[in-house]
């Protein structure tokens, strides 16, 4: 086949917006207000309205997102806060950079989010919050996670750098997007996020009129007024073109999630075969599918991925080693087989390329190549 597949084709979702995104990096240029220009208010604005939530305070990526939200709440050298080890290390590491406690749990089999009968398992008196990571494009137990908090009286940070536009419904019937259900939600605008700019982005949530202020003013070196810094902040900030694109994309959002679950769907039709075991949907919340991330059994995940790339198929493990595994946090000592799950999916998981411009040739050619390898 030529067509060249691509895990995530950011030029071609370029080329169909184009139009609307030169003239606002253009506009831009002209008006030189680089930092913090309108086009930033304007973005903040009009994705508050989207995710119906009171604050959106935009940052420089989702790193500085999750750093400056446990800032934020007042997390102090020595507190526990919980997570999952199934993820990516930006979730641990600012905790680590603060000088909190990473506590790292296990996942749940079905849908690879962090467990909460796990997470209950792991609060002592020094836990101070909770970080539940929605992954691959869908929410964790948002429900037994609230519950949790509550009687332990912790803070939500939601990870949702993975599925912004997903939504939750909740035990009262209410249906929340997700990152606005917490006390503060994070994420990133990474170019190959479901909502991505052209470089790095990221920003925060909450409804929390206060919290939003503190957050507002730990992002900008700890000032309310300038030259005048009431505690120690950080300088994080969305510069105005990226702000310009993200408010173009915004518009798209939907679209790209449609697009993506029908991506998905085919797959999920196509890809029942002994050997595979495709993503769960939760019952509780929709899927925006950052990922597509497959279960390959039996030990042969990393001849799959070698007889796709023989195709010119790519594919990504997220992730290779869970976070007790990493070097990095060698020095919490979580044994081998402390948690077996995530050490299972670390082995197993392959994601396939998804992305909004995939065509029925590329995808057929996908199946077809995948199927192959189990049928020869």
């Amino acid at each position: 086949m030529s067509v060249n597949i691509q895990m995530v084709d950011l030029k071609k979702q370029y080329l169909k917006i184009k139009e609307e995104v030169d003239a606002a990096v253009i506009n831009v240029m002209t008006n030189a207000n680089f930092i913090n220009g309108t086009e930033v208010k304007t973005f903040q604005t009009n994705l508050e309205s989207y995710l119906n939530v009171k604050h959106v305070i935009p940052c420089a990526n989702g790193t500085d997102a999750l750093q400056i939200a446990m800032m934020g709440l007042g997390l102090k050298p020595g507190d526990e806060v919980i997570t999952a080890s199934f993820t990516y290390v930006a979730t641990a590491e600012v905790m680590a950079l603060l000088g909190l406690v990473p506590v790292l749990v296990e996942a749940k089999e079905s849908d690879f989010t962090i467990d909460p009968a796990e997470i209950e398992k792991a609060i002592t008196s020094k836990t101070k919050a909770i970080v539940p990571v929605h992954l691959f494009g869908q929410g964790a137990d948002m429900n037994a996670i609230i519950d949790i908090a509550k009687r332990h009286n912790l803070f939500i940070i939601e990870d949702t750098a993975q599925a912004l536009g997903a939504t939750f419904t909740m035990n009262s019937g209410e249906t929340k997007f997700l990152g606005t259900i917490g006390d503060i939600g994070c994420t990133s605008f990474f170019p190959s996020k479901n909502l991505g700019c052209f470089g790095d982005g990221g920003a925060l949530f909450t409804n929390n009129d206060e919290l939003a202020a503190n957050l507002r003013m730990i992002a900008n070196h700890g000032q309310k007024v300038r030259y005048y810094h009431d505690v120690i902040g950080v300088n994080s900030r969305l510069d105005t073109i990226q702000a310009a694109i993200l408010d173009i994309k915004l518009k798209h959002l939907n679209e790209y999630a449609e697009a993506r679950r029908s991506v998905a769907n085919f797959y999920d039709t196509a890809l029942q075969v002994a050997g595979l075991s495709t993503p769960k949907r939760i019952k509780e919340g929709t899927h925006v599918f950052h990922q597509y991330t497959l279960r390959v059994l039996n030990g042969q995940r990393d001849a799959l991925r070698s007889h796709l790339e023989r195709k010119g198929i790519p594919s990504m493990i997220y992730y290779p080693l869970p976070l007790h595994f990493q070097k990095a946090f060698e020095n919490m000592r979580y044994p081998k087989g402390s948690m077996p799950i995530s050490e299972l999916l670390s082995s197993e998981v392959l994601s396939l390329p998804i992305h909004t411009e995939m065509t029925s040739e590329e995808l057929n050619f996908i199946v077809e190549s995948v199927l192959a390898f189990f049928n020869d």
